[in-house]
């Protein structure tokens, strides 16, 4: 609003200078772009990351299979920091060795870490698996992936806001480091004759 009122200011104002007007539609240009361009910029971005997440959703959830897999023997009990999409607080998880079968019927056997706090021999527990049964993280959930595209699409946005802003700022400073030498020149030209009695005369 300070543009557009700027502008309103200066339209008849006999003490109006070339850069006065200038400055104000800068601004009012600068507020424009942030209304319209920040928005757009951010649409887009947050449309192709969705597109790309949701993309990558859909290829893990083809690529990762849950299976169920069986504690031979329990190794150790880790306290761990846990998925941020699952749970809030730290876990206690214990690292153990099991036997599953792939997607692909191969038979698996290795030291893996899962949620049994006591762990017995011949336990069962999920477990996210490639389609060879080689072990992998969960899958990207779907709302997850949206959050992350919103994010992006709202940081896009407040990014393209700052930038046009900062250029704005730059424009600004340069016209007024202009204004300046300006006058320092026109000090320079009436400096020699300045309080002198009948100057000009």
């Amino acid at each position: 609003m300070r543009a557009i009122s700027g502008l309103w200011r200066w339209r008849h104002n006999p003490l109006r200078r070339g850069t006065d007007l200038a400055e104000s539609w800068v601004a009012l240009v600068a507020l424009l772009l942030v209304l319209v361009a920040a928005p757009v910029v951010g649409s887009v971005v947050g449309s192709v990351a969705q597109d790309a997440l949701q993309r990558s959703v859909r290829d893990q959830r083809q690529d990762r299979h849950p299976v169920t897999a069986t504690v031979v023997r329990g190794l150790e009990r880790l306290t761990v920091e846990p998925d941020p999409e699952t749970s809030s607080g730290r876990e206690v998880r214990s690292r153990v060795v099991a036997d599953w079968t792939g997607p692909d019927g191969t038979r698996q056997h290795a030291a893996v870490t899962c949620a049994l706090r006591n762990p017995r021999p011949g336990d069962r527990f999920p477990l996210w698996t490639d389609r060879h049964g080689r072990i992998t993280a969960r899958p990207l959930d779907a709302a997850t992936a949206a959050t992350h595209a919103v994010l992006a699409g709202l940081g896009a946005s407040a990014l393209t806001a700052g930038a046009v802003e900062g250029i704005r700022r730059l424009i600004v400073w340069r016209m007024v480091r202009r204004r300046y030498a300006r006058w320092d020149q026109a000090w320079d030209r009436a400096g020699p004759d300045w309080g002198r009695t009948g100057t000009g005369s």
